[in-house]
């Protein structure tokens, strides 16, 4: 099918929740995706910050491949060697002390289970999340999930959850001191969808602190942050602390479904045999994806290139943006107005980049791998489409 009848289809029989991009993507291969009719696209947006390797990774596909001709799935009823395998992988990159995974299907599940878990281990219902947070869509995660358009239409069923200013540690101690029944605290270390927003070491550090002091589970949602994207495979690793609990998700199996949840050695003694299940999670095909996407990672180093492809990225547009924010391979690009006619510009000059909760924000979130020609390719774009607008302006 083309482009056309591809988007008339869809629009026909998918319910209309999705606010898509004009174009149909037939195929991937690294840094490039291209349409139906075969036009090539460069790809900085990743279908959401997932395409952490590009796309179509070689040693995935091959995982993939030969897994689905031994064994395509088979539930968490039995042991698998493939799952055997993926855990360890993961639990040997974990931050010490959190060496314990379940595994299930996406962030929001995997936010899900660690709130869970945090309730169940702490004892306390209550939940602390922050100003512009994003956690998923299922409803114990939306219950921690700030933007009103979101929450609004299903609030009298949702948790109750307090929120505070993200990066106001008084605003968290204020509310813990208060509320002796929370006992979990969840939060992103960048706030990607709100616009790359971030805090200093010395937050994350005192929010370490207040939930010792209080007896609060903390929760680091590093379904963006997370797998290396930021230069190491927890950003935790960076703020010279460590949370409780980490879930992970997007990049986790180059595209496959994955979401998995990093537990402390002291939460994993509490948790006993029927208290979370998912039939999908640590499926076979998921867990080689996994597998082969860490190895992959570790084999080449790659953690190490994320902030060198952060540092290029700022040379290039900096004189052409009011700021760039975030770490390694998650990129935020403020410029001086709507973001949006710059990411339409840029598609027609064959870039796909994000959007944001901030209008003028652009997230950009290039793979671990990307080559200087591509971010050279982008530069260019970048330079051309700002050049136009501030001369139209």
């Amino acid at each position: 099918m083309n482009t056309d009848a591809t988007i008339q289809l869809e629009d026909a029989v998918q319910l209309p929740t999705y606010a898509k991009m004009p174009i149909a993507l037939a195929r991937g291969e690294g840094c490039t995706v291209w349409d139906a009719e075969g036009n090539a696209y460069l790809d900085f947006y990743g279908g959401h910050c997932v395409a952490l390797l590009g796309h179509c990774p070689p040693p995935v596909v091959q995982a993939i491949q030969q897994q689905a001709a031994e064994l395509i799935f088979y539930s968490n009823a039995v042991y698998s060697p493939i799952r055997a395998a993926a855990a360890k992988a993961l639990t040997d990159l974990a931050p010490e002390g959190l060496g314990h995974v379940f595994f299930c299907n996406s962030g929001a599940e995997a936010n899900e289970t660690a709130l869970k878990l945090a309730r169940t281990t702490s004892g306390k219902p209550g939940v602390l999340a922050m100003e512009g947070g994003f956690h998923g869509r299922t409803l114990g995660s939306l219950a921690a999930t700030h933007n009103p358009k979101y929450r609004a239409p299903y609030a009298a069923v949702l948790p109750k959850t307090r929120f505070v200013p993200f990066g106001n540690l008084e605003a968290v101690e204020a509310v813990l001191t208060k509320n002796s029944n929370i006992g979990a605290l969840i939060i992103e270390p960048i706030q990607s969808m709100a616009g790359v927003t971030e805090a200093p070491p010395s937050y994350f550090q005192g929010l370490r602190a207040l939930c010792d002091k209080h007896d609060v589970k903390l929760i680091f949602d590093e379904v963006q942050t997370g797998v290396g994207r930021t230069g190491t495979f927890s950003i935790c690793d960076q703020l010279g602390m460590k949370p409780d609990l980490i879930s992970l998700a997007k990049s986790l199996g180059s595209g496959v479904p994955i979401g998995a949840v990093l537990a402390s050695d002291a939460i994993a003694t509490t948790v006993k045999n029927g208290d979370q299940g998912s039939t999908f999670g640590g499926g076979m095909l998921a867990m080689a994806a996994l597998k082969a996407t860490l190895d992959t990672i570790v084999a080449d180093n790659l953690m190490d290139r994320a902030p060198a492809i952060f540092e290029t990225i700022a040379e290039a547009v900096g004189p052409f943006v009011k700021g760039i924010r975030g770490k390694g391979c998650l990129i935020g690009l403020e410029l001086d107005g709507p973001a949006k006619p710059v990411l339409s510009a840029l598609r027609e000059r064959g870039v796909l980049a994000g959007s944001s909760g901030n209008p003028n924000v652009i997230r950009l979130m290039p793979p671990i791998n990307t080559p200087d020609e591509a971010i050279a390719q982008f530069a260019d774009a970048f330079e051309a489409v700002m050049t136009a607008q501030l001369a139209e302006s």
